[in-house]
């Protein structure tokens, strides 16, 4: 602004079209009216200097004299310099202490523009704004806009409901099948399974409010079945108790026990049913490891259940006491991988002829104390030459007597040799007769070898009540041999 608060004159005071739209009437020289109120002059009114705290931050140094200068040693920058532009000196970013200044107002070239009433982009290059387009051509493009969107949808449609009719509904449809019957020769698992799911049925024990599954074998067609004896325990003393066999084509019947043997845990039950499929039983004494088998049962209440493995180990002594149960038994058994869980036991085990080679009686579990697991692939079933003749006693007479020895034994090793070391010998009995005494460590009874207790058992159960053996024991570091008859347990 002037002296006298006029504006001074600049390059826009020659552009018409802006004089007549922000000019000053004819003859006026002031940028107001003159009735415009107006403060009263204060010739002592000073701009306000800047915070202490911005003049300490931002001033210049002590013994710095004048605003920040150009760069030396380089003509002045132009007015496009980001470094360097005329107003510098009255930064207040560049100088704490300096007032704030008014620049000049924008300018409009009219060199760039042209016309004012027409738009145009960096390029020079007209804009139309929808305001200058007429207003039939504006009406003629949104009806053209609406019939493009009718056709688009109405084609849409009508190839949608074509595309989707297409493939879903083919009345003349045809799936290809196989041209040849799958072949199952006789020996495959298949086959087996056929044969022999008929003969294994699943055994339901109620007792009261409690109750278990298991699995058993018809071994005689007037309705005799073998199972474990872990299985029908409970129900033995008790009355009140209910055993039903399940058949595989889902009939079930009501069974009575004939006869228990705990220490062999084996169990025989009747059911009074005709035109029943009986079980081929095989022999276990021809198996050899690697040999494949099949077992079939009612695993966790899944009658009817087959799988197969092969034999992993022969001889195995296992330990058998079912929790709840009379079982107090050692089997000389079969090892199998093929899947047994709970509710196996009492089923079969199948050679590759389809005859039984064995019971399925326990697993090898990883659960914990009172639990248990699924199948680890360690499964043991009692061998069919042993389960044969318990069950043709049970069957004959209700019961099954074992030989015995007479001798209370413990698990002992000396690092070099296993056996059974005697710590209590039954009095009148049979170790006694022979003079086995405490302290003896037996390592062979007959022609079976002895290294814990648990094959003690074995060796002795492999004969019968009255048969003479010799037990080989080591007493004070040396081997002795005595003759020992046999009782009956």
């Amino acid at each position: 602004m002037n002296d006298d608060g006029s504006r001074p004159p600049t390059a826009d005071d020659d552009a018409p079209h802006l004089a007549g739209a922000y000019g000053r009437p004819p003859g006026s020289r002031e940028p107001f009216a003159a009735d415009r109120p107006r403060l009263p002059e204060s010739p002592g009114l000073a701009q306000a200097p800047p915070p202490e705290l911005l003049i300490r931050a931002f001033a210049r140094p002590a013994g710095a004299a004048g605003t920040f200068a150009r760069p030396g040693g380089s003509p002045p920058r132009s007015s496009e310099s980001p470094w360097w532009k005329p107003d510098a000196e009255r930064d207040p970013w560049r100088d704490a202490a300096s007032r704030s200044a008014l620049g000049r107002p924008a300018v409009y070239d009219e060199s760039v523009a042209g016309d004012v009433g027409i738009l145009t982009d960096a390029g020079g290059r007209r804009r139309i704004r929808l305001r200058d387009v007429p207003l039939r051509l504006a009406l003629f493009l949104l009806v053209a806009v609406l019939l493009a969107g009718m056709v688009g949808g109405g084609a849409g449609f009508v190839l949608g409901r074509t595309a989707t009719e297409s493939p879903l509904l083919r009345p003349d449809g045809q799936l290809t099948a196989i041209s040849e019957p799958v072949v199952r020769p006789p020996g495959s698992i298949s086959d087996i399974a056929a044969r022999v799911r008929p003969a294994v049925v699943s055994i339901e024990v109620r007792v009261g409010d409690a109750g278990g599954t298991g699995s058993g074998v018809v071994i005689d067609e007037d309705g005799y079945i073998l199972t474990n004896n872990h299985v029908v325990s409970q129900a033995a003393d008790n009355p009140e108790a209910v055993v039903r066999a399940i058949f595989t084509d889902g009939t079930g019947s009501d069974a009575r026990i004939v006869g228990r043997d705990p220490l062999a845990d084996l169990a025989v039950i009747k059911v009074e049913r005709p035109g029943l499929v009986v079980a081929s039983l095989g022999t276990s004494a021809d198996l050899v490891v690697g040999d494949p088998v099949v077992a079939i049962g009612s695993p966790l209440g899944l009658d009817s259940t087959v799988t197969s493995g092969i034999v992993s180990a022969l001889n195995r002594p296992v330990r058998l006491a079912g929790q709840g149960t009379d079982t107090n038994a050692v089997i000389n058994a079969i090892q199998t991988d093929a899947a047994i869980n709970p509710g196996n036991s009492g089923g079969a085990l199948v050679d590759s002829s389809g005859a039984v080679v064995g019971i399925n009686t326990a697993i090898a579990s990883l659960g914990s104390a009172g639990g248990s697991a699924g199948s680890i692939g360690l499964g043991f079933a009692i061998p069919i030459d042993v389960a044969r003749t318990i069950a043709q006693q049970l069957i004959n007479t209700g019961s099954a007597t074992h030989a015995t020895l007479g001798v209370n034994a413990r698990s002992v090793t000396d690092g070099t040799r296993d056996g059974a070391l005697v710590v209590a010998v039954e009095p009148g009995g049979a170790a006694a007769a022979a003079g086995l005494r405490e302290g003896d460590v037996i390592i062979q009874v007959g022609d079976l070898a002895v290294g814990s207790s648990e094959e003690l058992v074995v060796a002795v159960d492999a004969n019968r009540p009255g048969d003479t053996v010799v037990v080989v024991v080591i007493r004070g570091g040396d081997s002795q041999e005595f003759q020992a008859t046999l009782s009956q347990r």
